[in-house]
């Protein structure tokens, strides 16, 4: 099972995250993988941190536009490259058609341009989402 775990950078209820990797844990075992954007701050870095604390199967689609690192899905030429904001818009549809399902975590009262353009996305690919807040 394969949960893209995405959100706004802003977001900061890390336990809120915490529980809920622990419950798909408890819930799917081995066969759990956390997917994500890459991004350090907020519901990207938070679900990559307890996802390695938890020893899951973890994946990650950065921008284009950052450097390559261990838990790429795609090759290493993917990345590296000169910043262009399409690269967002890129990487939330890998990682949108790589997962079976979509949790975002998003603040009450922020809007989340590229959570939106994520969630858009898995609408478009007819996948199951929730939103958090």
């Amino acid at each position: 099972m394969r949960v893209a775990i995405i959100g706004s950078r802003k977001y900061e209820n890390r336990r809120r995250i915490q529980e809920f990797i622990h419950k798909l844990r408890e819930r799917w075992g081995d066969e759990l993988e956390i997917v994500s954007g890459g991004q350090k701050d907020g519901a990207d870095g938070y679900a990559k941190k307890y996802a390695l604390e938890f020893d899951l199967n973890y994946s990650e689609f950065p921008p284009s536009h950052y450097p390559y690192n261990q838990h790429c899905v795609l090759e290493s030429f993917n990345y590296g490259k000169p910043y262009a904001v399409w690269h967002y818009h890129s990487r939330n549809k890998n990682l949108i058609e790589y997962s079976d399902v979509v949790v975002a975590f998003i603040p009450k009262g922020i809007t989340s341009k590229g959570t939106n353009s994520a969630l858009k996305e898995a609408k478009k690919n007819e996948k199951k989402y929730v939103i958090i807040n």
